[in-house]
């Protein structure tokens, strides 16, 4: 076979990996067919009541992102509620809001484990007990001073999924480990030299051209490499596979509880 050969059969097994995960979301129908105001936005059951749970709080969540975007990625959002709390507060970052000349960064008391307008969320990282309530106030310190707060862009970042690595890495307690799917969480402000970080779980570190091309190796992310966005990956210590589209397959326990 000649060289050129070769390289095409290399070519489509790259783009195959990359988006046979995607293409098989949107034939699979799981992108919605729905308007987003006739979508729900239901309590899912995921968090407590405050009344009956009186210990701090924090809860990491995921959910597939609404309309296409749902066949390559979530929404993340991070909720908290410190001790004896009547509510829970959300933090997560908005594309809608940045584009209505608001900032993109919402913090607003509401249900936690709402659907993301229809879709299902599921729990990435819990941190509740003793010590929580200090874990909450560095929280809250970090997402106020997030410095993206006013720009948005869906791809390759800063987005929403930028927000929740930028929290991971100041609160290396959650040692959060995003799914590949959470597009955004790789990106760096290349351009102003950010080339080089920690992994959003503090247990390791990356390397990312704005989101766009990098690697990444931490003890509870494993070994992933970005391509376009899209996310190759394999934790060897949860016995898990990470693929676009797909997310994570496989691993041992899919929440992160402290």
């Amino acid at each position: 076979m000649s060289r050129i050969g070769k390289w095409l059969i290399f070519v489509s097994a790259v783009l195959f990996v990359l988006l046979a995960g995607p293409v098989a979301n949107i034939v699979a129908g799981s992108t919605g067919r729905v308007e987003w105001w006739e979508a729900s936005r239901e309590p899912a059951g995921l968090a407590p009541a405050p009344a009956e749970h009186p210990e701090p709080l924090v809860q990491v969540y995921a959910a597939r992102a609404f309309s296409w975007r749902g066949a390559l990625a979530v929404h993340t959002w991070i909720a908290t509620k410190p001790a004896n709390a009547a509510n829970y507060t959300v933090y997560e970052v908005i594309g809608w809001r940045a584009r209505r000349g608001h900032s993109a960064l919402a913090i607003h008391q509401e249900a936690p484990d709402r659907l993301w307008y229809g879709n299902q969320p599921e729990i990435l990282a819990e941190l509740r007990g003793t010590g929580v309530d200090d874990v909450i106030r560095r929280l809250d310190r970090a997402a106020r001073a997030y410095p993206y707060r006013d720009l948005y862009k869906v791809w390759p970042g800063p987005n929403s999924n930028t927000f929740t690595a930028w929290i991971g890495r100041a609160v290396p307690e959650l040692r959060l480990d995003l799914p590949p799917t959470a597009i955004g969480k790789d990106w760096l402000d290349s351009g102003r030299g950010e080339v080089f970080a920690a992994a959003p779980s503090n247990t390791g570190y990356q390397l990312s051209l704005f989101g766009l091309f990098g690697i990444l190796a931490g003890l509870e992310e494993g070994l992933e490499i970005n391509v376009a966005s899209l996310t190759i990956g394999l934790d060897p210590l949860d016995l898990a596979l990470k693929l676009p589209g797909f997310g994570r397959i496989g691993g041992l326990d899919s929440i992160g509880s402290r």
